[in-house]
């Protein structure tokens, strides 16, 4: 009989998600308005540290498409974005009619590296197309190298939108992950560290900008008695039930993110004397990660196996792992794009692996993790 599945990243309830679920349905607060949006608001606005704004949406997704917006890219236009990420990073640029400038990681924190980016401004500005916006990821949870990044968009005066999906409760020298840039950009997705099932927020440098942004998330309708649009509205606000998830979730966000952390100790523990194999971890002590995911990287040449034979072992088991992000620019619908790096994202995605990092993983479930990869061993 073949053992449960043991799933990469799975939704993980705190058991108190019903109490605001039930006062939604209690008052009939069930449109996209109501006490949990606004509380879910002020939950992570007090949890970021941040005297910015927060606006809850219907995805991570949707935060990054109005953050475009907002930073007023339009069509024609060009938006530098980190290579190695997921689609969702990339995709709103195209919804905008604009298109994305690819920059490679760096080896460290596996984000954008500030050399290529700073070649691709002027590569771009000496063809007449100065960037809009640069959309920077701090991939699995790790920051990225923000001091540099910040510095080089202060020195050409380009915006940041700030991809933190995968980064809440991740900080920098200190400060939040989703805090640093001109719009910062939050998933509850059901595979993060928290979830609201789907669900997203934009953070927001003023409260005038916040209330753009819902205005635009709520069909951009004019100030009337009779409905009126001036502008293109989207139907992204996230609802008073979903925010009564995130509400709930908020109290547990905290041991969360230790358990992540657990999970990421687990795996260094286990490969600690296994030559050709590394656990990806913070480069120094100004990063803090989340650990979202927990990820190996194996160099091919002292490897004792492959990352795709791990794979394929721990599936056998019934256990999912998967691939790191397959880079932007090698999509087939981004393949005309430019690219500005070398192959270091590319060898990440042909030698990476993302491990089961849940935060509800049991005893048992490490076992089986464990048993089975020290079968390879």
């Amino acid at each position: 009989m073949q053992q449960s599945k043991i799933w990469l990243s799975s939704p993980h309830m705190g058991g108190n998600e019903l109490t605001y679920i039930q006062e939604a349905f209690d008052h009939n607060w069930i449109a996209p308005l109501g006490p949990n949006v606004t509380g879910f608001e002020t939950d992570l606005k007090q949890f970021l540290q941040t005297e910015k704004e927060v606006g809850a949406l219907s995805s991570g997704t949707a935060a990054i498409h109005l953050g475009l917006i907002l930073l007023g890219v339009k069509a024609g236009d060009e938006v530098l974005c980190q290579s190695m990420t997921f689609s969702a990073s990339a995709n709103p640029i195209a919804y905008q009619g604009a298109t994305p400038i690819f920059i490679d990681s760096e080896k460290d924190t596996w984000n954008m590296c500030p050399v290529f980016l700073e070649e691709a401004i002027k590569d771009r500005m000496a063809l007449g197309n100065k960037p809009k916006a640069i959309i920077l990821v701090h991939l699995y949870g790790m920051p990225a190298k923000v001091d540099e990044i910040v510095a080089i968009s202060k020195k050409y005066e380009i915006p940041i939108l700030e991809d933190a999906a995968e980064a809440l409760g991740a900080t920098y020298k200190g400060k939040n992950c989703g805090t640093f840039g001109d719009f910062g950009v939050l998933s509850f997705n059901g595979n993060k560290i928290i979830t609201t099932s789907g669900g997203g927020a934009l953070v927001c440098n003023t409260i005038e900008a916040k209330q753009k942004a819902i205005f635009l998330a709520t069909q951009a309708r004019d100030e009337a008695p009779h409905y009126q649009h001036s502008q293109i509205g989207y139907n992204y606000r996230m609802s008073n039930i979903v925010a009564g998830i995130g509400r709930g979730q908020m109290a547990v966000l905290p041991a969360h993110i230790a358990l992540r952390r657990k999970m990421h100790q687990f795996y260094k523990d286990i490969f600690k004397n296994v030559q050709g194999i590394r656990v990806f971890e913070e480069p120094t002590n100004d990063y803090f990660s989340n650990h979202w995911l927990s990820c190996i990287l194996f160099e091919t040449e002292t490897a004792p196996f492959t990352s795709e034979k791990l794979r394929i072992a721990l599936l056998k088991d019934n256990i999912e792992s998967r691939p790191l992000w397959k880079p932007m620019h090698l999509q087939p619908i981004f393949s005309e794009c430019a690219f500005y790096g070398t192959d270091i994202s590319e060898n990440l995605f042909q030698n990476g692996l993302c491990l089961p990092s849940g935060s509800n993983l049991s005893d048992a479930d490490r076992e089986r993790i464990r048993t089975s990869i020290q079968k390879l061993l």
